[in-house]
C-alpha cells in the first residue's frame, strides 16, 4: 500500500512554517495518543504515522529531500542500505566516468580528439633566425567517405530509443538523481544501423599529414609550439585535439649558448698572444668579425662583441658574443725553432713572465716560513 503524503497527514500546506507544523502535530498527537486510547491499534498506528511525518518535515534537510523526491528519498541510500556502496559508485561514474573512458564527451557522444606530441630538432642557426618547417604527422582525421558521421553514405543514424537522443539516462538514487551515459548508444544519442565501411562507424581514419610549423627567432631548447585543432580527430564528428611541437636544438660545432649570449673558444699562437694583433671570428649570421688582441694576452681572456649573440624570443633585442682565447703551445719544433726559444728563455726575466715570477716568489716565501718555524 502506498504511503500517504506527509503534509496531508499533518493537515498543512507545503508552504507551512515550522511553527504551523509544530502546532498541527501537537493538536493531532493529543487526539490519538496511545495513552488516551489504550488498546486501540488504529489510534496507535495513526500516532506513529503523525510522528514519522513530523520527524521528516521538522528537519529542513529531510524536508527538502522529501519535497524533491517524495517517499523515495528515504527508501534507499540510508546509512544501513546494503546497496550504498554501489550507489556511491554510480555517482562517481556519473561525474567522472567520461574522463575514465578517455576524454571529454559532449551531450551527443561526440568525443574530442586526443592531443598529440611531435619532437622536432633544429640547428642553432634556425633558432637564431627562425624558419618555417614542414613536418609529417601520422594522426587520425575525419573519414572522407562519411564526412565524420560514421554512417554509410546515403544512410542516416536514428535517435536512440533508450535516452531519447540525450546520450544520458537518469535514475533516482536515494537523495540523488544520477545521470549515466546511455548504455545503448554509448552516449551518442544516436544509433548507426549501417556503419561506414571505411572507418567502421568511428568517423575517423589514420593518415599522414604534412603541416607547416612557424618557428620564431630566439626559441630555446624545450620550447613548445601549439597548433590548435591539428591533433587527433574527434570521434563521430567531435572536435579535434591540438598538436604540440617540442623543440630541441642540436649542439653547434663552434658556439655554445647561454640564454641570449654565445660563447666561442678561439686558439691563438704563442707569438700572436705575446706581440698582439687581430683575428677574425665567425658569427651566426655567416659574417666575420674582427677582434683586436693586445700584447701579452693570456689564455682565458674574453672579448665581448656586443649584439652578435642570439635573438631574443618575441623581442628585437640580440645578445652578445664572447670570444675566449686559448694560447696554444707550439708542438713539433724544428731544431732552429727550439734554438730560438732557448735563446729567448735565457734572455727572459721576471718582467716577461710576471705571473710566473710572482707565483714562484710566493712559493719561496711560503717554504721559507715553514723552515723558520721548524
Amino acid at each position: 500500500m502506498s504511503k500517504r503524503d506527509y503534509y496531508e497527514i499533518l493537515g498543512v500546506s507545503k508552504t507551512a512554517s515550522e511553527a504551523e507544523l509544530k502546532s498541527a502535530f501537537r493538536k493531532l498527537a493529543m487526539q490519538c495518543h496511545p495513552d488516551r486510547h489504550p488498546g486501540d491499534t488504529a489510534a496507535e498506528a495513526k500516532f506513529k504515522e503523525l510522528n514519522e511525518a513530523y520527524q521528516v518535515l521538522s528537519d529542513s534537510q529531510k524536508r527538502g529531500a522529501y519535497d524533491r523526491y517524495g517517499h523515495q528519498a528515504f527508501e534507499q541510500g540510508g546509512g544501513g542500505n546494503p546497496d550504498f556502496s554501489d550507489f556511491m559508485s554510480d555517482i562517481f561514474d556519473s561525474f567522472f566516468g567520461d574522463a575514465r573512458r578517455g576524454g571529454p564527451r559532449s551531450a551527443n557522444g561526440r568525443e574530442r580528439g586526443a592531443d598529440l606530441r611531435y619532437n622536432l630538432e633544429i640547428g642553432l642557426e634556425d633558432a637564431f633566425a627562425g624558419k618555417n618547417a614542414s613536418i609529417r604527422v601520422p594522426t587520425s582525421i575525419a573519414c572522407e567517405v562519411c564526412s565524420g558521421s560514421g554512417a554509410k553514405p546515403g544512410s542516416k543514424s536514428r535517435q536512440c530509443p533508450t535516452c531519447g537522443g540525450h546520450g544520458k539516462v537518469r535514475a533516482n538514487q536515494g537523495f540523488f538523481s544520477v545521470e549515466r551515459t546511455c548504455p545503448t548508444c554509448a552516449g551518442r544519442g544516436e544509433i548507426i544501423d549501417d556503419p561506414c565501411k571505411n572507418c567502421q562507424g568511428a568517423g575517423r581514419v589514420t593518415r599522414d599529414r604534412t603541416l607547416s610549423v612557424n618557428i620564431p627567432a630566439g626559441v630555446e631548447d624545450g620550447t613548445r609550439i601549439r597548433l590548435a585543432g591539428e591533433g587527433e580527430a574527434g570521434l563521430r564528428g567531435g572536435p579535434a585535439g591540438d598538436l604540440y611541437i617540442f623543440l630541441s636544438i642540436q649542439p653547434h660545432a663552434i658556439f655554445q649558448r647561454d640564454g641570449a649570449d654565445l660563447f666561442c673558444r678561439v686558439p691563438i699562437g704563442l707569438v700572436q698572444a705575446a706581440l698582439g694583433g687581430e683575428i677574425e671570428v665567425p658569427t651566426l649570421t655567416g659574417e666575420q668579425a674582427r677582434v683586436k688582441i693586445p700584447e701579452g694576452t693570456q689564455t682565458g681572456k674574453q672579448f665581448r662583441l656586443k649584439g652578435k649573440g642570439m635573438s631574443v624570443l618575441r623581442s628585437r633585442e640580440v645578445g652578445d658574443l664572447y670570444i675566449q682565447v686559448v694560447v696554444e703551445t707550439p708542438q713539433k719544433l724544428t731544431a732552429r725553432q727550439r734554438e730560438l726559444l732557448q735563446e729567448f728563455e735565457r734572455e727572459s726575466s721576471g718582467a716577461t713572465h710576471p705571473e710566473a715570477a710572482g707565483f714562484f716568489g710566493r712559493v719561496k716565501d711560503f717554504l721559507g716560513g715553514i723552515g723558520g718555524t721548524a
